[in-house]
């Protein structure tokens, strides 16, 4: 089934009480403030109310993205961080040899429909990579998609795209700047040429087409009123776009005006029989199933109602599912209702009396499952890795998939009724590679495997389990060259995010690369809160219980140091998104256990997240200081925004964010910035590196991918010692 989806939107996550808005327990601190000569950031007496509260905000006026004095602010704070970090040697280092590695070829998954393939490329000198398109698995390949007409600054991207069933058109969508709002278009495969249309105001939606090719079904927002970059998204609905026609003729197939906080996404199954609609509200991991017989939809009503019979099959918000196929009149469905680590079960259309059990809940986590050439191919987690099973129809297991190693089997794609599959493996040392599976026999081969100029065996990684605070056993990946002088600490980064039911599993970068190659530490640490270990893992880090979470990685921290890897002072952290706020939350927290830290597009201001374009989609996981007096403690005991004090000796810290981040709103890091500069009670800098035209990350072209890079671990090297030249 192809799907259109209102995904999870963030990577970001929650809380636990304790006494707000206090002084920090432990860390060095200095008689009065005084902090580098950072650019002096204007603190007013503002205040705002929340559950009856009175929080302090002296920077609120930074959320106006767009005044004259946040954007001299912006421009001076990038001059400062560029004064610091430009003239280290460090940074040189890493920028030509980031450079050397990332000019390599790499492909995407191949999308097969009709006779032909879809599928993306960079030959290693884009900033984009294109969408290519060919006959089968030996046609001559050409450019459908040409990143480079889309932007002369490689700012502009390919988003999501998704071809007819019969390979004739390809519906695709482009972000400008990296903003998370979508224009669509529809172009001609054989022509190369896009029709007319244009689709405006979509965001967090794909494209499920009817099988015929004649339109497809998509999500869309209302027009913003003002501020398209900042304002709260509300009203999600579902269209029927006909190809070769205008937005205002696209017919409204559902919307509930009642819910403004739900989304819907639709998947037409294969037969076209009937369109599913997919519920949720936020990123809480509990959908709603509706579907309608597409018979009974008026497809061709335009600039109206699609009418229909709307059948609520599973309306109860009680767990996740997820519609992978529908044979004849039975559909089958991921769900961990009844089972913390999923299970596949099926239901009678005709008779839905209820959920029946195909494969059972195991002691690995189901990752992502999928319904290819009559097979279920299901891709668990079994300790933060992949491991991939195939079973038939009736739930029998009938093999299980050799993978290359300690790795993330991800992108599976195919077709229910078409033997051969797609998908693409990587590692913390091997680059993205697609093979070829044969869902009968469970065979792989090769399509595609990229060529990058180091030695993948000259590195290993190693899992270790740690105690958290509460003696919880958290797992960990340990990635480095194997000559690494073990009789002594290295620099370490430690990296975590922990949170939204979203497995950190092993990939390939080559930022990361980089600094194992100069003896670097890599540590992955999965964090409760997140999907390792199915919904009780996840929710052991939500809410009030948000404070597992950073615990886990203080822990991660404190072991890596008792056990010899690294030092206090060699030891720097990193996350970004939710990872951001781990981030800043265990800095504010534990100031004197790091020796550098990298909060990236984070969600650092707890008491206002939800008030901000879609952020209070992220309530499930965090809760709001809306909700009630313990919650808005909860938050405010950990908020690094509010938890940043004057006198307080702080590491090294380099801040990154775009100005065109309408996820986690910028003002988030400016916020933060401007905080931990005025409380600083040391000499080590503050800084914030400020993308112009960049997003929440996804899209960033690769040469801004290597400058920031290239910051981040020359600013690391230079302060944890890593010798980079």
């Amino acid at each position: 089934m192809r799907r259109l989806w209102f995904p999870v939107l963030l990577a970001v996550a929650c809380a636990k009480a304790s006494p707000p808005l206090s002084a920090p327990t432990t860390g060095l601190t200095a008689p009065p403030p005084r902090g580098p000569m950072s650019p002096p950031a204007r603190r007013a007496d503002t205040t705002y109310t929340a559950s009856g509260l009175t929080v302090p905000d002296p920077y609120a006026w930074l959320e106006d993205l767009d005044s004259e004095e946040t954007t001299s602010w912006v421009t001076a704070e990038n001059k400062y961080t560029r004064s610091v970090i430009d003239p280290m040697p460090e940074r040189a280092a890493f920028q030509k040899r980031m450079t050397e590695l990332w000019a390599f070829a790499r492909w995407g998954s191949p999308v097969v429909a009709g006779t032909r393939w879809f599928y993306t490329f960079n030959d290693g000198t884009m900033d984009q990579p294109q969408l290519l398109v060919q006959d089968g698995p030996t046609g001559a390949a050409t450019v459908l998609i040409d990143s480079k007409a889309l932007s002369s600054d490689g700012t502009t991207s390919l988003a999501e795209w998704s071809p007819s069933e019969d390979g004739r058109y390809l519906a695709y969508s482009v972000s400008d700047g990296g903003s998370d709002w979508r224009v669509w278009r529809v172009r001609d495969v054989t022509t190369g040429q896009d029709l007319p249309d244009e689709l405006k105001w979509v965001k967090f939606s794909g494209a499920s087409w009817l099988p015929d090719g004649s339109g497809f079904f998509y999500g869309r927002f209302p027009e913003p009123a003002s501020g398209a970059f900042e304002e709260t998204l509300a009203y999600n609905k579902v269209y029927f776009h006909r190809v070769n026609t205008r937005q205002s003729d696209d017919v409204l197939i559902y919307e509930d005006p009642t819910q403004p906080e739900w989304g819907f996404g639709a998947s037409v199954t294969e037969d076209g029989k009937r369109v599913f609609l997919s519920v949720s509200q936020g990123t809480e991991h509990k959908a709603r199933i509706y579907y309608f017989d597409t018979a009974t939809l008026k497809l061709g009503n335009k600039g109206g109602a699609a009418g229909g019979k709307l059948v609520k099959l599973l309306d109860g918000f009680d767990a996740d599912y997820t519609v992978l196929t529908v044979v004849k009149d039975t559909a089958y469905l991921y769900t961990d209702k009844d089972a913390p680590r999923g299970r596949v079960v099926s239901i009678d259309l005709k008779k839905p009396a209820g959920l029946k059990t195909v494969i059972a809940e195991s002691d690995a986590t189901i990752e992502a499952p999928a319904y290819l050439g009559g097979r279920f191919v299901v891709s668990y987690l079994r300790d933060a890795h992949s491991e991939v099973v195939i079973f038939d129809r009736a739930g029998k297991r009938l093999s299980q998939v050799a993978l290359p190693g300690l790795g993330s089997a991800e992108g599976f794609s195919g077709e229910g009724d078409e033997r051969d599959a797609y998908f693409s493996f990587t590692s913390f040392t091997h680059p993205g590679t697609v093979y070829d599976l044969d869902t009968q026999t469970g065979l792989t081969k090769v399509v595609w495997q990229p060529k990058v100029p180091f030695s993948p065996d000259d590195f290993e990684t190693v899992q270790v389990r740690y105690p958290s605070r509460d003696g919880t056993e958290i797992p960990m990946f340990l990635t480095y060259r194997k000559d690494l002088d073990r009789t002594k600490p290295q620099p370490t980064l430690l990296y975590g995010y922990g949170g939204f039911n979203i497995p950190i599993t092993p990939a390939f970068r080559v930022d990361n690369l980089a600094w194992m190659e100069k003896g670097g530490v890599y540590a992955v640490a999965n964090l409760r809160g997140g999907g390792e270990y199915g919904r009780d893992w996840h929710l052991a880090g939500c809410q009030f219980e948000k404070q597992n979470v950073f615990d886990d990685f203080i822990g991660a921290a404190e072991w890596l140091i008792a056990k010899g890897w690294t030092t206090k002072a060699q030891l720097g952290i990193h996350g970004r998104s939710n990872g951001g706020l781990l981030t800043g939350a265990v800095l504010t927290q534990r100031p004197d256990l790091f020796g550098a830290a990298l909060p990236g597009v984070g969600v650092l201001d707890m008491m206002k997240y939800h008030t901000w374009t879609i952020g209070w989609a992220w309530a499930s996981d965090y809760g709001t200081s809306a909700d009630s007096p313990e919650m808005f403690k909860a938050l405010a005991a950990y908020s690094p925004v509010h938890n940043t004090h004057p006198g307080v000796v702080y590491p090294p810290t380099l801040i990154t964010t775009g100005d065109h981040d309408d996820r986690v709103v910028p003002a988030h890091s400016y916020k933060f910035a401007a905080s931990l500069q005025h409380a600083q009670g040391g000499d080590a800098p503050v800084l914030i590196r400020i993308e112009t035209r960049g997003g929440h990350g996804a899209s960033t072209p690769v040469s801004m991918q290597i400058e920031e890079a290239s910051d981040k671990f020359g600013f690391l090297a230079h302060y944890l010692g890593l010798k980079a030249e």
